[in-house]
């Protein structure tokens, strides 16, 4: 019997529920990444890297993970990453994640490729929210786009900009399997994506209006660059591994950029977070919030919007747990002395790093 995502008490169990859910080719497309997927482990890898040091004898009766980005609230710091394709993995699409962010208290991003479109999720929900955009035409069609998201009463604009070209995922290579949101190159629109330059995002800042959000930064140079047009967030991120492949790990990227920024702008990163002590590192070495691409994936296929708010509510636990044993009552009170560079565990998969019961990178291995 399917579990009831209410019941799940830890992120192990929903993880094990979208397994059981999903068929093979799904599974690879949340699991997967690009060409050797070297990338996609690193991420894990450098986050496994990082040994917390907590401190001991504070008061940390009362605990509060909350903080604000853009000026909005976040229950815990964490945003929902833009999951181009999220029909695929729940009949709601793009709108149980909004829905789901507003339920728990988080800020969620709409790709501008996921149905029901963003006009409807903007409509079915009143919290602010944030629309991503993957640029698929000229500057008319962006304006066009950005008007559309303004219009649906979105609060923020986030341009995806480690998308030039579809990275080769080869698990759907080799099988054939096609998400509907990607055709490898297929969708004659994809080719101003390519065009795209620091110009082009300058000109749709301006034209937008409200805050931009540039995601897809990976060195300090484009972070400092971001700057320089006056962008209010950088995102750092490599797509989870799904873009370059041999890219470096997204928070050891992370440390360079906050650097870089200074302060100027909020950081955001992902790539590889899955449990309360991934976000809390992040957070240490100076970002504002952790974006939640695959575990927001793996949630939605467990549960749909009931699978999100229980995974948002299991990893609240984890993250105020573990504040407790830092000797944190406020996220403020982190800083980069509650990490150090360790040895990480030699692990088959990085979804296995974060979840050593699963047994490999596909739990549901008697499924066909």
């Amino acid at each position: 019997m399917p579990l009831e995502p209410a019941a799940a008490t830890t992120i192990h169990e929903i993880i094990d529920s979208a397994a059981a859910n999903l068929d093979r080719d799904t599974w690879d497309y949340i699991a997967g990444g690009a060409e050797s997927e070297t990338t996609v482990r690193r991420n894990r890898f450098a986050i496994d890297s990082l040994a917390l040091r907590p401190r001991v004898l504070r008061d940390v009766g009362s605990i509060d993970p909350s903080t604000t980005l853009l000026g909005q609230r976040l229950r815990i710091p964490v945003v929902l990453a833009p999951l181009g394709g999220a029909e695929i993995f729940t009949a709601d699409g793009a709108l149980a994640s909004a829905r789901a962010g507003e339920r728990f208290g988080v800020t969620a991003m709409i790709s501008s490729i996921s149905e029901p479109g963003l006009e409807a999720v903007g409509a079915a929900t009143a919290a602010a929210k944030v629309a991503q955009i993957y640029v698929r035409g000229d500057a008319a069609w962006a304006d066009e786009a950005i008007g559309r998201a303004l219009d649906a009463g979105f609060a923020a604009i986030a341009l995806t900009v480690d998308s030039a070209y579809y990275g080769r995922r080869e698990r759907q290579l080799r099988s054939g399997w096609r998400p509907p949101t990607h055709q490898f190159g297929g969708d004659p629109g994809i080719v101003w994506q390519s065009r795209l330059t620091w110009e082009g995002l300058e000109r749709m800042h301006e034209r937008a209006g409200v805050p931009l959000i540039v995601k897809g930064i990976q060195t300090a140079r484009d972070a400092e660059l971001a700057l320089e047009r006056g962008i209010e967030v950088i995102y750092v991120s490599n797509h989870g591994g799904r873009q370059l492949d041999h890219a470096e790990g997204a928070i050891e990227t992370l440390r360079e950029v906050v650097d870089a920024v200074a302060g100027q702008a909020a950081v955001v990163v992902d790539g590889g977070f899955l449990r309360g002590t991934d976000v809390l590192k992040a957070i240490a070495l100076g970002a504002d919030a952790v974006g939640l691409g695959r575990l927001q994936a793996y949630a939605l296929a467990a549960g749909g919007e009931a699978g999100l708010v229980r995974v948002l509510e299991l990893l609240e636990e984890e993250i105020v747990n573990a504040m407790g044993l830092l000797g944190v009552a406020r996220l403020d009170q982190l800083d980069s002395s509650f990490v150090a560079r360790s040895s990480a565990m030699p692990t088959r998969s990085p979804l296995l790093a974060a979840f050593p019961e699963l047994g490999g990178d596909w739990p549901a291995a008697e499924r066909p």
